[in-house]
């Protein structure tokens, strides 16, 4: 009962999700990933282990197709399940039972997946891949937004909507942007209130963390928050309201 949108930005690496549902927390569920590893949407009737068998695998090597065939082998409820992914490389692979509810199917371009069930019609996950591929100039998180705004437009969730959720994944196994709207009447719209909000300071903040690179991170308190400040500014003036 969900749509999501999986994919690799070409120019940065990193990986993300962005899923929208008529039910409560959909980002509770559906959203796995990690960095320079690979992310997965498990819905319909969710499977979890999915997701957290479905990384190991990807930690481990597997291509995005073998991942999804071993994951839909093994369970015996494959018929109701909906599963997408991107590894490492870029492909993608789905499952779609035949059990799911109509509308149900995907579509994918080159390091992209859409996949939705229950959805007003296959136009839903067409427009959202559509809104995504003529939106490469824009930063990975807002093109992944502006995808699902069109999928929206296009009749989302035949019973509705209620929940959405982000998150990309850049270096670490944890996410460096992750936002959710568990309940409200246009989840999209407030995502993208709290995108623009994030990008005040969370966004920015996310640098001075420690890294396998810089363990220790930065403890300069003054200095981050110029460094936030000006990040604010910078980014403001790219994105008028």
């Amino acid at each position: 009962m969900t749509w999501s949108i999986v994919a690799r930005d070409t120019q940065t690496g990193a990986l993300g999700v962005l899923c929208a549902s008529r039910a409560l927390a959909v980002g509770a569920v559906v959203p796995y990933g990690a960095g320079r590893t690979g992310v997965i949407a498990t819905q319909a009737f969710a499977n979890p282990f999915f997701g957290v068998d479905g990384l190991r695998m990807l930690q481990e090597g597997y291509s995005a197709q073998e991942i999804v065939s071993a994951l839909a082998a093994l369970d015996e409820g494959r018929d109701h399940r909906q599963v997408h992914l991107i590894d490492r490389a870029g492909r993608a692979a789905t499952h779609t039972g035949p059990a799911c509810i109509e509308w149900s199917g995907s579509v994918g371009g080159p390091n992209v997946s859409v996949a939705g069930n229950m959805l007003a019609g296959p136009e839903v996950v067409e427009e959202t891949l559509k809104a995504y591929l003529a939106a490469a100039t824009l930063d990975f998180d807002e093109r992944l937004i502006v995808a699902m705004e069109a999928g929206e437009r296009a009749g989302g969730d035949k019973r509705g909507r209620q929940s959405c959720a982000i998150r990309i994944w850049t270096e670490a196994p944890f996410p460096s942007f992750d936002l959710r709207v568990d309940d409200h009447a246009n989840p999209l719209n407030e995502l993208r209130r709290l995108w623009r909000l994030a990008h005040q300071g969370y966004v920015p903040f996310q640098t001075a963390l420690p890294s396998r690179s810089n363990p220790a991170g930065f403890t300069n308190r003054d200095a981050v928050y110029r460094m936030c400040s000006d990040y604010a500014e910078a980014w403001n003036a790219r994105h008028p309201e």
